[in-house]
């Protein structure tokens, strides 16, 4: 299973709400940092599978808050991808706090989608070769 850590993500005061916590719908855009920095790291980026054509948007976001991220936190998000991608893909994450404190899981579906025709498609060959390696026993 490939899996990727980000460090160092910084909680901005304009991340928060009222009460000091993050806003429950910037963990999305956490995730969404997450897995463009797990791609990155395989040396897949978002934006060459874009220029060639293919697109990834979210089919289905699910979260679960377990205790507050605030203001000033450190996180940490690990990135999974439990299976090799096919027409989707499937993202876990896990953020935690400086002091390791499960504050977030989640899960986002992404659809591979031809941006000519607006057709699914399978993940591009290029994704696939850099990940296979991490789901062969």
């Amino acid at each position: 299973m490939f899996y990727h850590e980000v460090k160092g993500i910084r909680v901005r005061y304009a991340d928060t709400d009222q009460m000091g916590y993050v806003y429950y719908g910037n963990y999305a855009r956490y995730y969404e940092i997450g897995r463009v920095e797990a791609l990155r790291s395989l040396g897949f980026h978002y934006k060459a599978m874009e220029d060639a054509g293919v697109m990834m948007p979210v089919y289905e976001n699910r979260s679960r808050y377990h205790q507050p991220a605030r203001y000033d936190d450190l996180l940490t998000i690990l990135v999974r991808l439990p299976k090799l991608p096919t027409a989707r893909v499937v993202f876990e994450y896990e953020i935690r706090n400086q002091t390791g404190e499960l504050l977030n899981t989640g899960e986002t579906t992404l659809v591979f989608q031809r941006r000519d025709t607006g057709r699914l498609c399978q993940a591009p060959e290029g994704l696939l070769e850099k990940l296979r390696p991490h789901y062969q026993s």
